[in-house]
């Protein structure tokens, strides 16, 4: 059952003010997220918070431990937007009749690094996720393992799931603009998966996994000028490969698509990320255009935004969605030139390990992928 804004408004304001002692001024519409309602609340004092409000459905439990897992990362030296806890300092996070919400500190004047790596940005983001990978290494549920490829580049994976959505689109006949895209592009990127597997070939098929952030792309992080001011919106704790996250951070398709010297700037950032967190073997780094490739060429999403009910199709999701069929292409073609940037900069890739280091943790669940935002 939806409520209405005004209710919605009134359960975030006695949240706020019995939960976490803040008392209001104003209560304002904040940047928008996928699967969240923000908004930024100000008190006479003129404060201002940022008031995190989960889907409905959302599991209380699972938002505390992404909230723990930012303060975590913070006391590991990452920029974040410090939580406030709820009055009692025992959770981050609190509920009342199915609205659940967090509060952090309002990062001022700050914009997100969606599109925008340029100049030393490259170097102060690579740095900061080298930081965060580092701390979250170090998080009790577990060390880095080594292991499988992250199932996010398994093309035999991606092969049923696109096979599903190309029946669904031709059981019910696409109708808008979107769907018919959608549908055509579903096709074509099942027809392609050869060309994903070929790309694999040359990637190392054992990679290392570890607790990630779990949604690290460009609107979760912001900067001020050529710094790294937060990183936000963490995930519950859960196992992913830090290339793979690394990637989609680095390689958003409209960083890629907007900025010629992105094989440059990628080079720079790795190599800073490196410095931070040499954990990761070289030779993975170096693949890490070939792994985004890959991903880009096995994921359903946002393919499958109306075929499984995700939300509406607004104009920036639909755009999103042709960038990147577009920057996939963009990452095969100048595949070499980044690879040979990325060995330049990093050296000798080195022997690959012996044996896969088997951990206590690893039995943690996984972070989902292709999930319903970017």
């Amino acid at each position: 059952m939806t409520i209405s804004s005004r209710a919605r408004l009134d359960r975030v304001t006695l949240l706020l003010t019995g939960e976490f002692g803040i008392v209001p001024a104003s209560l304002s519409e904040g940047p928008v997220g996928t699967e969240t309602r923000n908004y930024v609340a100000r008190t006479a004092a003129g404060d201002r918070w940022f008031v995190k409000t989960y889907a409905a459905g959302t599991d209380p439990a699972r938002a505390e431990a992404a909230a723990r897992l930012s303060e975590y990362a913070r006391l590991c030296g990452v920029p974040v937007a410090r939580a406030r806890p709820v009055v009692d300092q025992e959770r981050l996070v609190a509920s009342y009749r199915g609205t659940t919400l967090s509060v952090t500190a309002y990062v001022a004047g700050a914009v997100t690094a969606d599109g925008q790596l340029t100049g030393r940005r490259w170097e102060a983001v690579g740095a900061a996720v080298g930081r965060l990978h580092r701390g979250l290494a170090r998080h009790p549920l577990g060390p880095p393992a080594f292991g499988a490829r992250d199932r996010s580049f398994d093309p035999g994976r991606a092969r049923g799931r696109l096979v599903d959505l190309v029946r669904r689109y031709e059981a019910e006949p696409p109708r808008s603009g979107f769907e018919q895209w959608a549908s055509r592009t579903a096709r074509e990127r099942l027809a392609a998966l050869p060309l994903v597997e070929r790309l694999l070939e040359k990637a190392p098929s054992e990679t290392t996994s570890q607790i990630v952030h779990g949604d690290l792309s460009g609107p979760n992080v912001l900067l001020r000028g050529d710094r790294v001011a937060a990183v936000i919106d963490f995930r519950p704790p859960g196992r992913r490969d830090p290339i793979w996250e690394l990637g989609r951070l680095a390689l958003d398709p409209r960083t890629v698509l907007t900025h010629a010297d992105w094989p440059q700037g990628l080079a720079r950032l790795v190599a800073a990320y490196h410095e931070l967190h040499p954990t990761l073997p070289v030779r993975e780094l170096v693949s890490v255009v070939r792994l985004a490739a890959a991903y880009l060429g096995c994921t359903v999403y946002p393919l499958n935004t109306v075929a499984d009910g995700l939300g509406p199709v607004t104009p920036s999701l639909e755009a999103y969605a042709r960038s990147r069929a577009l920057a996939a292409v963009e990452l095969r073609e100048r595949l070499d030139e980044a690879e040979e940037l990325l060995r330049d900069r990093l050296g000798p890739p080195g022997p690959p390990p012996r044996t896969p280091r088997k951990l206590p943790g690893r039995g943690l669940t996984p972070l989902p992928d292709d999930r319903s935002h970017p």
